[in-house]
């Protein structure tokens, strides 16, 4: 009978997309209807749940699926503010749906651990000395871009439009394999952060790769799964 009533349950959610609240008191509301029926909502979050500590998630109050303005204007498929998930309703797959929630609950943990992730200046660094490796390399393809303009870690949007029209993420994918995770992490020192974030979440048991190439990050990111490191 019990087994029945959440099955029932589950299958209302899925169908009708109705609004829920997860085992840890999150509350997922639905502002449009999630395009690709085949995307189970609830099963994407809860594998959040299951897989990122806890101690992680308390940033996050809500999350709202929908279309918003944002995403046309920034080019997003999800953002967090002030303890809310806004989160795309337009998804390939649930993969794409966990990535970009794991990816967001990255940026809710930057103010309350963002000394403890950014303050002895160590993945900074690494950061920058990427991000010149990146300049020399660009420079000996022809794009002539002063030093000075990838040297700085925070983000900007006209850097940010000439990796990603200028060079393009294609291009950027092949020079810097094995440098960053992802063209997307050298945009600024948050989304190198945000996307290792992602990856330790997304490729739990294949963290080697990711170990080698960004030691530092790495290293803070093991780290902020110790609750008791983050008091320290």
């Amino acid at each position: 009978m019990l087994k029945d009533y959440i099955h029932h349950k589950q299958k209302t959610i899925i169908e009708q997309q109705t609004d829920f609240y997860t085992s840890t008191g999150i509350h997922v509301f639905f502002k449009d209807p999630v395009k690709n029926k085949s995307v189970n909502v609830e099963k994407v979050v809860s594998k959040v749940e299951s897989i990122v500590p806890q101690h992680l998630l308390s940033e996050i109050e809500m999350i709202i699926i929908g279309w918003f303005d944002e995403f046309d204007e920034r080019g997003l498929n999800a953002f967090y503010d002030s303890g809310t998930l806004y989160v795309s309703n337009i998804q390939d797959d649930f993969m794409d749906m966990y990535d970009d929630i794991v990816h967001e609950v990255s940026h809710s943990i930057e103010e309350p651990h963002g000394y403890f992730i950014y303050g002895d200046k160590k993945v900074e660094q690494e950061f920058l000395r990427k991000r010149k490796y990146l300049h020399d390399i660009l420079w000996k393809k022809g794009f002539k871009s002063p030093l000075s303009t990838f040297m700085n870690s925070e983000y900007d949007e006209e850097f940010d439009m000439f990796l990603y029209q200028k060079i393009g993420y294609d291009k950027l994918s092949t020079l810097l394999a094995g440098v960053f995770i992802s063209p997307y992490a050298a945009t600024s020192l948050r989304e190198y952060f945000a996307t290792g974030f992602t990856e330790f979440y997304t490729h739990p048991d294949e963290h080697a790769f990711f170990k080698k190439i960004s030691p530092e990050l790495y290293k803070k990111i093991f780290l902020l799964q110790n609750p008791e490191e983050l008091d320290n």
